[in-house]
């Protein structure tokens, strides 16, 4: 009998631990397929248990027109996660900030907030490699909410837009994983190439 509870513990154990262990890697992600490939993908971050994305903010360089002008647009995408068990708003007091690395230029755009629902599918916009002239990379993302708004980012304008990602088939996006490209010094920068969404459900 001791050894069938020993047994029983260690089993119960192990599947703790396995259920503990689970990262936001292990999620199901959704990827645009249309980002550049300079730089490395960085760190994944996670909403905290129990809460999804309702909204994000991005950190842009505005675009600038000079001859040696070196622009880099969308440097960072912040998830907003919140509660659902505490009401949806427009606008929320309590929420938790996520992001993955981000790139070293630009300032933080306001939060933009799904009207109702959580973040389901994104789409990002990205300028393709441009030869000896600046190359900027992403440039600006967009989000469908699960009550079937859309949202634009603040970015520029360079590039196109790519294809919709799948959308979560859980509640909502809860993590994020970005490619950065480290400064350059005097070569071509261009911050923020690709993007990861993990979804929960």
């Amino acid at each position: 009998m001791h050894h069938f509870i020993s047994l029983l513990l260690v089993i119960i154990g192990l599947h703790v631990s396995v259920q503990t262990a689970i990262s936001v890697e292990d999620l199901y992600a959704l990827h645009a397929g249309n980002g550049m490939s300079w730089g490395w993908w960085r760190f994944a971050d996670r909403c905290p248990n129990g809460t999804y994305a309702a909204g994000f903010s991005i950190r842009v360089e505005d675009i600038s027109y000079g001859f040696w002008d070196d622009n880099t647009a969308l440097n960072g995408i912040r998830l907003h996660c919140i509660d659902p068990s505490k009401g949806l708003s427009r606008s929320y007091e309590n929420y938790a900030s996520v992001q993955s690395d981000v790139g070293s230029w630009g300032q933080w755009k306001k939060i933009q907030w799904c009207p109702f629902g959580f973040l389901t599918a994104f789409q990002l916009r990205v300028e393709s490699p441009q030869g000896i002239e600046d190359d900027s990379a992403a440039n600006n993302i967009r989000f469908r909410c699960s009550g079937g708004s859309l949202l634009q980012g603040d970015g520029t304008f360079r590039g196109n837009w790519g294809e919709w990602t799948s959308t979560c088939e859980g509640r909502g996006i809860c993590g994020i994983k970005t490619r950065i490209e480290e400064p350059q010094g005097y070569s071509d920068d261009t911050a923020l190439n690709d993007v990861r969404m993990y979804c929960c459900d």
